[in-house]
């Protein structure tokens, strides 16, 4: 299972929020290259990068901070974040991108996904962002009544390269991970889930080992990176030891 490492950009600067609300902001550095050549440092073999001013106005406002990170390192970056249109997306690809992640355009407008992803084979990611099992939209602003797992079933044949799975309620938290929506996710969907949302400590970490098999092939590891609660080191050498076959956990996996 990957490590991913996220920084999220809202005004050029690495932020985090509380579930997703733009009042709830934690600034964690103003110099996004400096933090993303410390995680590639640290062992980070892809770094996931959220535009939060994009998600939320589809304005291109973190452009040039995307242009340098890309430039800086050496590993893939995957971007989302007010990705709405063909243009866009293949705009970000020419940065240097090796992915770009689609979430809104993907319920509004799933066959350009789709002709994305035709035009740009294994580049293209869908990002669904679900509170209460329904897809959210436009930086977690609007709220649809799609169904989060029917909405992955819809691109099962698309030629995506995987889904990221964002548990809306969990994100931001450290509270740990939602398995059981994750495992839903991962048996609805024929292609690769990245889990994304309340990951606190390792245990967090080793409990999504449990879902391998279904299908969750990364996580992506946010604040509890910035506060310390995980050392990016550590967890990639647990998780790539494989060491505990029966994760730690202070409840069941699944209801």
């Amino acid at each position: 299972m990957e490590i991913i490492p996220a920084i999220d950009l809202l005004d050029s600067a690495c932020v985090r929020l509380h579930q997703g609300d733009y009042e709830k902001v934690t600034r964690f550095s103003e110099d996004p290259v400096a933090q993303a050549l410390s995680w590639q440092k640290q062992g980070a073999t892809r770094l996931h990068l959220v535009d939060l001013d994009g998600a939320k106005s589809g304005e291109p406002v973190n452009d040039s901070c995307v242009r340098a990170i890309t430039s800086a390192l050496n590993i893939p970056v995957q971007l989302g974040g007010g990705v709405r249109t063909l243009e866009r997306a293949e705009e970000l690809l020419a940065y240097g991108l090796e992915q770009v992640i689609l979430g809104t355009v993907a319920i509004e407008q799933p066959q350009l996904v789709k002709q994305l992803a035709q035009r740009n084979p294994g580049r293209i990611i869908v990002g669904i962002d679900a509170k209460n099992g329904k897809v959210a939209t436009r930086g977690w602003i609007s709220q649809s009544e799609v169904n989060a797992t029917d909405l992955a079933t819809d691109f099962n044949a698309a030629g995506i390269a995987a889904i990221i799975s964002t548990d809306i309620a969990t994100d931001g938290t450290l509270e740990g991970p939602n398995l059981e929506s994750l495992r839903a996710m991962a048996s609805a969907s024929s292609v690769p889930v990245i889990a994304s949302g309340g990951v606190g400590c390792m245990a967090d970490l080793l409990s999504l080992l449990a879902l391998e098999p279904y299908g969750v092939s990364g996580v992506i590891v946010g604040r509890a990176l910035y506060d310390g609660k995980v050392d990016l080191k550590e967890a990639i050498r647990a998780i790539g030891d494989g060491r505990l076959q029966d994760p730690p956990s202070s409840k069941p996996l699944f209801a």
